[in-house]
């Protein structure tokens, strides 16, 4: 699918978001809402924009990241370190439904926009704050990104081989986890504000979405003392569900469940295993964990991944490799689905980005604009808010805009 061909207005239409701040967990919320539907005008600094246009790997100047993260975007560049540039964002402000930071706490308030003074003239405004360790708290002032949310949140802990030191997933989980949460304190706020024309803040701390997910982590340690530890691939207290590895690579098997499992061990040949009344249920299994690992893991071992994939798919297990770009890119559910779509950028290269999630039967959601280059929106929408084109002419002449 061509992105360009995604024309429909998506469920989020005539709702403005004004985003602010930089990089991932608050453009990553603007995002979502972008590609359902809402109006997003970013606003970023006119010297060098948002860093997220320079990172990781550059085609034509600009970051492909950027491509994804800044689509169905307005792009404003404004010197908000400046009182006038301050001025002109309340504007904006006034006129949204809701705005986007992940500054630190206190960043909104010593330019005067804190969250009172902005409800004075838009009520129903709300407000999404991502930050480290939340706008309340004795940690509310340290600097925090995404890694240390995730270690702090109990993630990092538990991502590694027993007694290595950890290792992160390889992605900015933790600043992810908290835009979704953001995007869902959200529309909560949303739904609350169609009865009562009320905004609010929703205050998401990048530990907290981290912790949010955690399962049993605490509970178990409330209740027994125990402290979850690394377990590589496996699944603690769930078996069998582990990596295994194969003569040309590794696959995912997860048959822990109960008939599940009878129908995999049929499937590598341990009938026997199936039948074993100690491992009918979970509890038999774990503690007979290493056993059944090692009898998958040899049978794995003697086949490629696609005889492994081929036998436990006709068993009806679930199976899985696992995928690298390559694998993503060329897999035709992925495209059956449309999660790849083709972007034509600014640029004017043409560069596959991953498609809209979630995908709803009577609004989906689309891309219907590129990531835009920097301030390439500031005259159009400073003309929304009444600017005349001699006032634009005027604050580009001062350096507030660009």
């Amino acid at each position: 699918m061509n992105a360009s061909t995604a024309t429909a207005p998506g469920p989020l239409q005539g709702l403005k978001i004004v985003e602010m701040g930089q990089l991932i967990a608050g453009p990553f919320a603007a995002k979502t809402l972008g590609d359902l539907g809402a109006d997003v005008i970013k606003i970023e600094p006119p010297e060098g924009g948002d860093p997220l246009r320079q990172w990781r790997l550059i085609k034509d100047g600009t970051s492909v990241w950027w491509q994804v993260q800044s689509r169905n975007k307005r792009s404003i560049a404004l010197d908000l370190r400046q009182p006038e540039g301050q001025a002109i964002a309340r504007e904006l402000i006034a006129q949204a439904d809701v705005l986007v930071e992940n500054f630190r706490p206190g960043t909104l308030e010593a330019w005067g926009m804190d969250y009172a003074s902005l409800a004075s003239t838009n009520p129903g405004l709300i407000l999404l704050r991502i930050s480290g360790y939340g706008q309340t708290g004795p940690y509310r002032d340290k600097p925090g990104f995404g890694v240390i949310g995730e270690a702090m949140g109990g993630l990092r802990h538990l991502t590694g081989e027993p007694g290595r030191v950890p290792v992160r997933c390889g992605v900015s989980i933790g600043d992810t986890l908290a835009s979704l949460h953001g995007v869902i304190g959200i529309l909560a706020a949303l739904h609350h504000r169609q009865a009562t024309g009320r905004g609010q803040v929703v205050d998401v701390a990048l530990h907290e979405a981290v912790f949010n997910v955690m399962e049993s982590l605490l509970p178990e340690y409330s209740a027994f003392g125990t402290v979850r530890e690394p377990a590589g691939s496996a699944l603690p207290g769930i078996a069998p569900s582990n990596a295994y590895r194969c003569q040309d690579g590794q696959v995912l098997v997860a048959g822990n469940g109960d008939s599940i499992f009878k129908r995999l061990m049929v499937a590598i040949g341990r009938p026997d295993l199936a039948e074993r009344p100690d491992l009918a249920s979970n509890t038999g299994r774990v503690a007979s964990v290493a056993e059944i690992d090692g009898a998958i893991g040899h049978w794995t071992g003697e086949r490629t991944v696609n005889e492994v994939l081929a036998a436990l798919d006709a068993a009806q297990v679930p199976v899985g490799r696992i995928y690298t770009a390559r694998d993503i890119a060329e897999d035709p559910h992925y495209r059956a689905r449309d999660m790849i779509l083709t972007q034509r950028t600014r640029e004017g290269y043409e560069v596959e980005v991953p498609g809209i999630v979630p995908k709803l039967s009577v609004t989906p959601g689309g891309i219907r604009s590129p990531a835009p280059r920097l301030g390439e929106d500031t005259d159009a929408v400073l003309r929304e808010l009444g600017h005349t084109d001699e006032q634009i002419a005027a604050l580009r002449a001062r350096g507030l805009i660009r």
